[in-house]
């Protein structure tokens, strides 16, 4: 690869995590991600870019990547392409965008994700035959049922009993992500990478007091006698978050430090195990001990499961809690990993790497390693 062609993230930001229901219902898809893409371009005075990447898993359609580059201000001739990876879309878009300066097709791209669960639409299968009832769904199918497609929790249980994660290493793991997040909040360290939306200038979900003790009195939420609950696994949010991604050339000639992309893989595993994906994807980007890990906490089990099976420290991940705390907006997940790490790395003028990685529907995961360019 050219050096010239490196893709760097040089400004990065996102809105606050609403709970689905909570500050953020009455926002669309577009109407999150559009003053997002604003912020980032304006954050590195960059007036346009060659395309916008945003990954999304249940919004209505029709290219919200399109409709909110427009809602943004941006220019008429910037297309738009929206990518549904399920949960790993927003980290799938920023490696997407990131292969399009490496093949030489642009130099700047706005890349990331947005979901908005509150207003996402019902969804149906048409009736075979006139007069009958319209099916409802809540999701795709992920794998074919012969195979096996299991929902998120059961298969987050099955996961967490097969490598011997404990219902209290996953109820400490959570209740750490809670603290650590409260205590970001508290210090302000969210500040700088967050877009205001309506009345919304803070993540929601945080909760004080969240000890292990206190996780260790609910209740299994998925399967009898299994593990995951509902305090120990993410909730269903609204959110979005952007990166701009330009080439090495482009960064030195905006005078900017960013967050230069050192690998990346997507890979894929027995869709039965589906939380598990991100295993053999952190195994094809890690040629070290990263400074800074940004996991999404999907369920407590299944992210311990992958970290063990990557060899990684649970220390090291989620340095200001993950998704447990924050929330998990499905299709803007993955690219909020990436503001984390920009913040962390980038922000502080601390230096060093990070992997920021997940897994999702259909036993997929996407894995990218980062270090700091100044």
């Amino acid at each position: 690869m050219r050096e010239d062609r490196t893709p760097v993230v040089v400004a990065a930001r996102r809105t606050p995590i609403g709970n689905a229901g909570g500050a953020l219902r009455a926002f669309g898809a577009d109407e999150l991600a559009a003053p997002v893409l604003r912020a980032v371009l304006d954050d590195a005075a960059l007036d346009t870019v060659d395309d916008v990447v945003l990954g999304n898993v249940f919004g209505p359609g029709g290219n919200p990547a399109r409709v909110a580059a427009l809602r943004a201000g941006l220019d008429e001739s910037v297309p738009g392409m929206t990518v549904d990876r399920q949960c790993a879309s927003g980290l799938a878009a920023i490696t997407l965008a990131a292969a399009l300066i490496r093949a030489g097709e642009g130099e700047a791209y706005l890349a990331g994700g947005v979901e908005s669960a509150s207003t996402a639409p019902y969804r149906a299968w048409r009736p075979h035959s006139p007069g009958e009832t319209p099916r409802c769904y809540t999701r795709a199918p992920f794998a074919p049922a012969e195979i096996g497609d299991p929902d998120m929790g059961p298969a987050a249980d099955l996961v967490a009993a097969e490598a011997g994660i404990s219902r209290q290493r996953q109820d400490a793991f959570a209740a750490r992500s809670h603290a650590r997040a409260v205590e970001a909040q508290r210090s302000g360290r969210f500040a700088a990478e967050l877009v205001p939306i309506g009345t919304a200038d803070r993540d929601e979900r945080p909760r004080p007091g969240f000890t292990a003790e206190r996780l260790a009195r609910f209740r299994p939420a998925f399967t009898p006698g299994g593990t995951a609950t509902a305090a120990n696994s993410c909730g269903i949010s609204d959110g979005a978050a952007a990166v701009l991604l330009v080439s090495e050339t482009v960064r030195r000639r905006l005078g900017l430090p960013g967050l230069r992309l050192v690998a990346s893989a997507t890979r894929a595993v027995d869709p039965n195990r589906l939380g598990l994906g991100a295993v053999p994807a952190m195994k094809a980007v890690l040629d070290r001990v990263p400074d800074v890990v940004e996991f999404n906490e999907a369920f407590a089990g299944q992210t311990l499961a992958c970290l063990d099976g990557a060899g990684i420290d649970e220390q090291l991940a989620g340095p200001d809690g993950g998704a447990i705390a924050l929330g998990h907006p499905w299709g803007a997940s993955g690219a909020v990993l990436v503001v984390r790490l920009f913040a962390t790395l980038v922000r502080t003028g601390r230096a060093g790497s990070g992997l920021a990685a997940l897994s999702a529907g259909g036993g997929v995961g996407v894995a990218t390693m980062w270090e700091a360019a100044r």
